[in-house]
């Protein structure tokens, strides 16, 4: 079906509609960080779906149809999500279990842990698929389903809890006030990750309703994001928004240089309906091992140690990041900081083996005015550190850093 409208025009008002609509409703979703950090890899990327069917329903324009979005006021739902993550890393061979031997997730030396933080690797590559249920702000359930296994983060008023059968581990700890400043920083929902999307949403962004689509039974529209900047690693982003309650239902991110989505993401099963209150009822079984979080040492989620890249082991844990600088605006925007003079070592000077094989195959070598250094490539985010020490990174092209360092000089 051909393009409903191209409504660039209406781009910056639509953004500005979202923010604050996002602003009005901060308190409506206040999850705890320690939700969010597996919801920002899990519900929040809401997998490659059939789109089945192409339903007749009445045109829309980018601009309504952004409006739908941040009008949309869904609080309760339950479904099945699946997930595809492709971001072109190189096979790991052996090497995380050489890492992973010495300690478990939380360092504990027995990798037994249920900690939400230890399971976000496990999403970055494949496919994965996670119930999910929502009553309100104060409970929600995201359920990542294994071989023989499952794991399970709930949010039930004052507790979360993490709770992982293969190990009969058991992770908690309580929400408190405090938690919510972690929201507006990260996406928890479809419907998160779609407006963090639209942010970009500017005069370097084309932003259209391209036809419609069929997910999970549910008749939506396709919003399509694509940067109209040559730079950027993104070839464009697909929102397929439910129809009536302009719920975002799939996102699906595609690389500019083609092949499979980097992230592909949608429900294939959701109602509406409101959840079983025992849907988020816990009780941590018998013989289980409980973790309990230590909240004065946990760390501030929103903030990048200052000292971070001053080249000393003393900076890291420290409350910021000196020097980090951003280059450009929109799609083509690269941040960059100095590390102090540490560069990366070759796979010789790390030790050779497992370790030393895959520091040399992540990156390509390179040069330029500002001298030598080495580029760490994704199909989406790319990296280039210099001999000396500096940093650039952003989902853009290895010339475009080799640019920016050039005109660093």
């Amino acid at each position: 079906m051909a393009p409903y409208e191209t409504d660039d025009s209406a781009t910056a008002a639509g953004a500005d509609e979202l923010r604050a609509a996002r602003r009005r409703k901060a308190a409506r979703y206040v999850v705890p960080a320690t939700v969010v950090g597996v919801a920002a890899a899990t519900i929040g990327l809401v997998p490659a779906l059939a789109d089945s069917g192409d339903p007749d329903l009445p045109k829309i324009s980018a601009q309504q149809l952004i409006e739908k979005i941040a009008a949309s006021d869904v609080q309760q739902l339950s479904g099945t999500v699946k997930i595809t993550t492709d971001l072109g890393l190189p096979d790991l061979g052996g090497l995380e279990n050489s890492l992973g031997s010495a300690a478990g997730p939380s360092g504990s030396g027995d990798g037994a842990s249920a900690d939400p933080s230890s399971k976000l690797t496990e999403l970055a590559s494949g496919t994965h698929t996670l119930r999910v249920a929502a009553d309100g702000e104060d409970k929600q359930k995201v359920s990542l389903l294994e071989d023989a296994a499952e794991y399970s983060l709930i949010h039930n008023g004052k507790d979360v809890w993490g709770y992982d059968s293969k190990s009969n581990s058991v992770f908690h700890t309580t929400a408190s006030e405090s938690d919510g400043k972690h929201k507006e920083e990260l996406p928890a929902t479809p419907k998160d990750l779609a407006e963090d999307a639209l942010k970009a949403a500017d005069k370097t962004t084309s932003v259209t309703v391209e036809g419609t689509a069929q997910v999970a039974g549910r008749d939506a529209y396709r919003l399509v994001i694509k940067p109209k900047d040559e730079g950027s690693t993104v070839g464009q982003i697909t929102v397929a928004v439910d129809s009536r309650t302009g719920l975002p239902l799939k996102f699906t991110l595609t690389p500019a240089s083609g092949g499979a989505a980097v992230v592909d993401a949608g429900f294939t099963q959701v109602s509406f309906a409101k959840p079983a209150a025992s849907t988020f009822d816990f009780t941590p079984p018998k013989g289980a091992k409980v973790e309990e979080e230590d909240a004065t040492r946990a760390p501030e989620h929103s903030e990048v140690p200052k000292d971070f890249g001053k080249g000393s082991a003393e900076g890291l844990g420290k409350d910021g990041l000196d020097g980090l600088n951003v280059i450009g605006d929109g799609w083509d925007s690269i941040a960059t900081f100095d590390t102090g003079g540490q560069g990366v070592p070759s796979g010789s000077e790390a030790g050779g083996g497992d370790i030393g094989g895959f520091l040399d195959s992540l990156g390509d070598k390179v040069s330029g005015k500002f001298g030598e250094g080495t580029v760490f490539k994704t199909r989406l985010i790319n990296a280039l550190i210099t001999d000396d020490g500096k940093v650039y990174v952003g989902a853009v092209t290895k010339d475009a850093l080799v640019k920016a360092a050039n005109e660093g000089k």
